[in-house]
C-alpha cells in the first residue's frame, strides 16, 4: 500500500495489537484532558494563585484554608475554559469532517501546547482568563474528534471495552494532576507562596501534549473517513489489518468495508445540510432525524454534570470541609478518592459491552443519587453535633458524609464517566460523525461551565443542601434514558441509521421499527450479520450468533401502519 506511508503502524500491526496501538496514542488525549479537568482543584487551594496573583481570595490565618472574596471570579477563571471547550469542539468536528481525523487531533494538541504555555507563565487574572479559554479551545478540538477516532477503528463488539480503557487513562490523568500538585505544595516552606507550586504543574500537560502531537503522524486514519472522501484502497488496507484477511476472519472485513459504502451512498442521498445549525434542528436530514441525534448527546452530556461530579471534581476539598474535615486532610482525602476512582473505572471494561449503554447508566443513577442525598443529611448532622459541642458524634457523621462522596465517585466512574462520551461517537451518520461527536462536547462544555460558574455561590448559599440538587438530577436522567435514549450496544455504527430512522422520539418505537428496517434491508448491513454481534443489546443475554429475525419482523410488520411502510420504503437501497 504506497499511498500509506512505511512509517505508519499499519503496516508493523494487525487486529488486536493494532486497535491496541491506536487507543494508546488516544488515551495520550484523554489523559491530557483528565489532567487539565483535576488541574484547578489543586490550584484553587495555592495561596500564591487565589491570593497573590489572581486576587479572589484571602488566607484564614487561623485554619489556612482559602476564604473566597470573590466567588464570581473563581467561578469564572474556571468556567471559562468550557466557553473554549465548546467553540473549540465545533472546530474540531468541522475540520475533522473536512480534514481527517489525524490532522485534526495534530491540531488540536498544538493548541492545547500553546494554552498551557500561557496559563503557566499567567500574571494576572485577565491573562489567565485568555490563557484558559485558549487551552480550552485546544481541548475541545481534541474531545470532538479523539472519540470518533477510537470508535471509527474498533470493532462494534467490544467498542465499549476499548474506549472505556481510555477513559481509566483519563481518571487517572485526575490522579496524576492532584498528587503532583500536593508534593509541589511542600515546595519551599510549605507555606504555598510560591509561584511554582502552582506554575509546575500547569506547565506538566504539555509534555503528553507534545508526545501526542508528533506520534499521531505514523497512525492509520479512520477507513470510515477515508472512504467518505473516496479513498477506498486506503480504506480497505487498512480494515483488512485491524479485522485480519485469513482463517475465520476471511471476508470480515470486506463486509464492513461494503456496509460503509452503502450507508456512505445512503447518507449523501438522505442528507444535504450538513451545517451545524442544520444538525440542531434536523434541517434536510430527512429520515435521519439528525436534530434528535444532537439533541440527545447535548443534554445527556449536560446531565453527566449535573448529577455531581463537576463538584466533587473540583470543589472536593470545599466538600470535605463542610463535611468537618480539616483543611490538611481534606487534601489527602481528596486524592484518595481519585485514586478510589480510577480503579473503579475498570468496572466499565468488564461490563459496558455486556449490560449495554442503557444498563450501565440506570444502575450508575441509582447508586449515585442515593449516596448524594446522604451526604447531604450526614454532613448537615455532623454540623449540628458540632454546633452542640459534641464533637466524636460529629466526627462519626463526618466519615459517614465522606464515605457516600467515595460511593458516588467510584460509581460514577463505573458508569456515567464512558457513557456520555461514548454515545455520541456512536450514533451519528458517518457524513457528519465528527460533527456530531462535537455536538456532544457542545454539552459538555454548557453542563461544565454552568455548573463551575454556579457552585461557588451555590455552595455558598446552600451549603450541604447542594448535593440533594444533585440526587434529583440523578433521579431524573433514569426516565429520561428509558423513554428517549436507544441502545448502541453491540450495533454497528453503520445500523445507527436504520435505529434513529422512526419519526417518534421514544425508544420502544425506534426499536420496533429496527428491526422491520433490518430485515427489509438486509445486503445494507452485513457485519454484524455475520457471527459476531454475541450479546443482546437489551437484556445483556448471550444470543445465538445467527439469529433469524423473519418471525419477529412479520409479527411487528402486521402491526405496522402506513407512515412506517412509506418510512421502509425510503430505506431501501439500491
Amino acid at each position: 500500500m504506497d499511498a500509506i506511508p512505511r512509517s505508519n503502524v499499519v503496516h508493523k500491526y494487525q487486529k488486536r495489537s493494532l486497535l491496541i496501538a491506536i487507543n494508546c496514542i488516544a488515551s495520550l488525549s484523554i489523559f491530557f484532558f483528565g489532567y487539565d479537568q483535576g488541574l484547578m482543584s489543586g490550584v484553587n487551594n495555592t495561596v500564591n494563585y487565589y491570593q497573590t496573583t489572581m486576587g479572589f481570595g484571602h488566607e484564614d490565618p487561623q485554619t489556612g484554608a482559602p476564604v473566597i472574596d470573590n466567588t464570581l471570579l473563581q467561578g469564572g477563571i474556571i468556567s471559562i475554559y468550557y466557553l473554549g471547550t465548546l467553540i473549540g469542539a465545533l472546530a474540531g468536528g468541522s475540520l475533522g469532517d473536512r480534514y481527517g481525523r489525524i490532522r485534526t487531533i495534530s491540531i488540536g494538541a498544538c493548541w492545547g501546547v500553546f494554552g498551557a504555555c500561557l496559563q503557566c507563565s499567567a500574571q494576572n487574572h485577565v491573562w489567565m482568563i485568555f490563557a484558559r479559554l485558549i487551552n480550552g479551545f485546544g481541548t475541545g478540538i481534541l474531545n470532538a474528534i479523539v472519540p470518533v477516532w477510537a470508535t471509527e477503528t474498533s470493532e462494534h463488539t467490544s467498542r465499549g471495552q476499548f474506549v472505556t480503557i481510555e477513559f481509566t487513562l483519563n481518571i487517572f490523568g485526575v490522579v496524576v494532576a492532584y498528587w503532583l500538585e500536593f508534593g509541589c505544595a511542600y515546595y519551599g516552606d510549605g507555606s504555598g507562596n510560591y509561584g511554582f507550586v502552582w506554575r509546575f504543574p500547569i506547565a506538566f500537560q504539555i509534555i503528553p501534549l507534545v508526545v501526542l502531537a508528533i506520534s499521531v503522524w505514523f497512525f492509520p486514519e479512520s477507513p470510515r473517513y477515508l472512504v467518505k472522501v473516496g479513498r477506498n484502497e486506503e480504506a480497505r488496507y487498512i480494515l483488512g489489518r485491524l479485522r485480519g484477511e485469513t482463517g475465520e476472519d476471511a471476508g470480515r472485513a470486506e463486509a464492513e468495508f461494503q456496509d460503509i459504502k452503502n450507508i456512505c451512498e445512503l447518507e449523501r442521498a438522505t442528507s444535504k445540510n450538513h451545517s451545524y445549525i442544520s444538525m440542531l434542528f434536523g434541517i434536510g436530514s430527512g429520515k435521519l432525524h439528525t436534530g434528535r441525534r444532537v439533541q440527545l448527546v447535548i443534554w445527556l452530556q449536560i446531565m453527566q454534570e449535573w448529577i455531581g461530579i463537576a463538584g466533587v471534581t473540583i470543589y472536593a476539598p470545599t466538600i470535605f470541609r463542610i463535611a468537618g474535615i480539616s483543611n490538611a486532610n481534606s487534601k489527602w482525602i481528596s486524592g484518595l478518592n481519585y485514586i478510589t476512582y480510577t480503579f473503579a473505572t475498570l468496572i466499565c471494561v468488564f461490563t459496558l459491552d455486556r449490560i449495554g449503554r442503557r444498563w450501565t447508566l440506570y444502575w450508575g443513577s441509582v447508586m449515585q443519587g442515593i449516596p448524594m442525598i446522604l451526604a447531604a443529611a450526614l454532613t448537615k448532622l455532623g454540623k449540628n453535633a458540632t454546633a452542640a459541642g459534641d464533637t466524636a458524634t460529629a466526627a462519626g457523621y463526618g466519615i459517614g458524609a465522606v464515605a457516600m462522596i467515595f460511593i458516588f465517585t467510584a460509581t460514577f466512574g463505573a458508569t456515567w464517566l464512558t457513557v456520555p462520551w461514548l454515545y455520541p461517537a456512536e450514533i451519528f451518520p458517518l457524513e457528519v460523525r465528527a460533527k456530531g461527536n462535537a455536538w456532544g462536547v457542545v454539552g459538555w462544555s454548557i453542563g461544565n461551565g454552568w455548573c463551575t460558574l454556579l457552585l461557588p455561590i451555590i455552595f455558598a448559599a446552600l451549603d450541604e443542601n447542594t448535593y440533594y440538587i444533585f440526587g434529583a438530577c440523578n433521579v431524573i436522567t433514569i426516565p429520561m434514558v428509558w423513554a428517549l435514549y436507544p441502545e448502541s450496544n453491540q450495533r454497528t455504527l453503520e445500523e445507527m441509521n436504520l435505529l434513529f430512522a422512526s419519526d417518534s422520539i421514544w425508544n420502544w418505537d425506534a426499536e420496533r421499527n429496527f428491526a422491520i428496517l433490518k430485515e427489509q434491508n438486509p445486503d445494507l448491513v452485513q457485519a454484524a450479520q455475520r457471527g459476531h454481534s454475541v450479546i443482546d443489546p437489551e437484556t445483556g443475554m448471550v444470543r445465538q450468533p445467527h439469529r433469524n429475525m423473519s418471525h419477529d419482523a412479520s409479527a411487528l410488520t402486521a402491526h405496522h401502519d402506513d407512515a412506517d411502510s412509506t418510512e421502509k420504503q425510503h430505506f431501501k437501497h439500491g
